[in-house]
């Protein structure tokens, strides 16, 4: 942020205003064995902050936001004592006036999901282009790839049934195994590796419904094969595109864990042109899903960080003109909606409010 163009000293003239609290360090000390009012300190003392400033008082914050790295869920506690995960912080009214911009983001109107950072952060417009060169030329020889562990505890989860059939493909599908031995799934480079070796790449749901695993898949040239929507088509509505079949493939997750469908068959029934035309809609994503090198700055595409910014300035011009107009800011600004609701503003018209 300190290395963006259009930075004012003077908060009077600015269109929208960067709060740099970082909410997701705070509460990761927290988490674990800390009672509610631990984790909750900090947000507190911030809305107050906040509130006292001559800046919230021109918009009582709605032309305020903020990033917090960890996803939305931890910000919303749904039980009011200790036994309860996470901290209030985007349930107390101050919050509800600010946009947050986080990896994962829940159905409220004012939580807007952004890319995960991968580990490719380009200096200049043409190595973007070289690499994307270089993966539209790469050779594959997985059909499939998956890079995960089970998640046994969780009675949901359908990583088992995809370890299984994707062992039961042989060469077809390659495991990158990230629970036995050296944890080779915290090297970039054999990440990359197996998705650079991959036509598709699986991204079911872990401990929440997203993982950073898709937008590696994406800076692979790999496409992404999606078991629920809220890994990917209700969340980040700012990046991919609103015809979710044009870059990825989807699998429903209850069919998986039924048995009823075979992830290899599926994917063998994907011709040759249709994957051809879904790998170069994916390669043409890469500008818009990772972050540039902030020494330097792309001259011909906009990043995530660009991409962002623009949509929060719209978001808040959009609030500014409704003021000036005598309507009532407040009005869709935070709603709890459903998320039949968000992905219909996504321009997505299937019913998959049931998975959520």
């Amino acid at each position: 942020m300190n290395q963006y163009d259009c930075l004012t000293d003077d908060s009077s003239l600015a269109s929208a205003i960067f709060v740099p609290s970082y909410c997701g360090l705070d509460l990761g000390r927290y988490l674990w064995d800390y009672n509610a009012s631990f984790r909750d300190s900090l947000s507190l003392d911030l809305v107050k902050w906040l509130a006292r400033q001559p800046e919230w008082k021109r918009m009582f914050g709605r032309d305020h936001f903020f990033v917090a790295g960890r996803i939305a869920w931890d910000f919303r506690r749904q039980i009011d004592n200790d036994n309860g995960w996470g901290s209030v912080l985007m349930s107390l009214p101050e919050s509800m006036n600010m946009t947050m911009l986080t990896i994962e983001s829940n159905s409220w109107s004012n939580e807007f999901a952004i890319p995960y950072p991968t580990h490719f952060h380009p200096s200049s417009d043409s190595e973007v282009l070289q690499w994307q060169d270089r993966i539209r030329k790469q050779k594959r020889k997985y059909l499939f790839s998956f890079a995960g562990a089970p998640r046994p505890v969780l009675q949901d989860s359908i990583r088992g049934q995809i370890i299984d059939q994707c062992l039961a493909s042989g060469r077809l599908c390659k495991l990158l195994d990230c629970e036995s031995g050296p944890n080779k799934c915290d090297n970039p480079v054999e990440v990359l590796k197996v998705f650079m070796d991959s036509i598709f790449c699986l991204q079911p749901p872990g401990d929440s419904y997203t993982r950073r695993s898709t937008f590696d898949s994406i800076v692979a040239g790999c496409i992404p094969v999606f078991f629920h929507p809220g890994s990917a088509y209700a969340q980040y509505l700012w990046y991919l595109p609103k015809k979710y079949n044009k870059y990825s493939v989807f699998i429903p997750a209850y069919k998986v864990k039924n048995g009823s469908i075979s992830i290899n068959e599926t994917l063998l029934q994907v011709c040759e042109d249709r994957m051809m035309d879904m790998r170069e809609e994916v390669i043409k994503l890469i500008p818009k899903i990772i972050y540039a090198d902030p020494r330097s700055k792309l001259k011909t595409t906009e990043d995530a960080f660009d991409i962002a910014v623009k949509r929060v300035l719209e978001r808040v011009e959009k609030v500014r003109t409704e003021i000036k107009e005598g309507k009532d800011p407040g009005i869709g600004f935070a709603e709890g909606n459903s998320w039949k609701l968000k992905m219909s503003e996504a321009g997505i018209e299937e019913d998959w409010d049931h998975f959520f």
